[in-house]
């Protein structure tokens, strides 16, 4: 008769046992385990105006454990006037002109640029770009188009996409682009322009 309870005791023991060595396996290792750090003020990127980082993420830390990760945004107008200066440049046609201005997004581009360790690394559908408002509302939402990168150096590899980004009301967004692979999130503050 103590035969059964035992037995079943030692089941429930095990059970729990895998259980907990599964969830121990699934947990996120390294900065993912502790999250980034963050600024204790947005700092500007160097590079885009609009943009200023959250989350630290530097091109040192590309070394480290290959979670560079950049974004920009390319306004209407700024594309506009590379256009222009580009027509002057080549005496392009009026007609390929008019096609590619025709063919800039209303609300200009966000460009996301990453850093990673080894060839499958940079597989560019792993990041998850979400774009809310002040209240918390999201506004955009977008899983990068399947790409992969190219060499960068040492065992870095780049990867590089430019996203359409509909027109909007000038205002201030919060952008987070989510790593499925890294289990990272990289934070952000836009500065939308008025549209000119």
């Amino acid at each position: 008769m103590q035969f059964l309870p035992r037995l079943a005791r030692h089941f429930f023991v095990m059970a729990m046992f895998l259980l907990c060595a599964g969830a121990a396996l699934a947990q996120p290792t390294g900065k993912a385990a502790k999250g980034r750090k963050r600024y204790t003020f947005a700092q500007k990127d160097e590079e885009s105006l609009y943009v200023k980082n959250v989350t630290k993420n530097t091109e040192d830390e590309q070394d480290v454990d290959g979670s560079f990760t950049r974004l920009g945004y390319r306004s209407y107008t700024d594309m506009l006037t590379e256009l222009t200066a580009l027509k002057k440049l080549h005496d392009w046609a009026d007609t390929t002109y008019q096609r590619r201005v025709a063919a800039i997004p209303a609300g200009g581009a966000l460009v996301v640029i990453v850093h990673r360790q080894g060839p499958k690394g940079v597989e560019m559908s792993n990041l998850t770009l979400t774009a809310t408002d002040k209240a918390g509302k999201e506004v955009f939402t977008q899983t990068l188009a399947p790409a992969t990168g190219r060499f960068f150096g040492r065992d870095l590899y780049q990867g590089k996409a430019v996203i359409p980004f509909p027109k909007m009301d000038p205002q201030e967004l919060n952008i987070s682009i989510r790593d499925a692979k890294l289990y990272q999130t990289f934070d952000y503050t836009l500065e939308l322009p008025a549209a000119q």
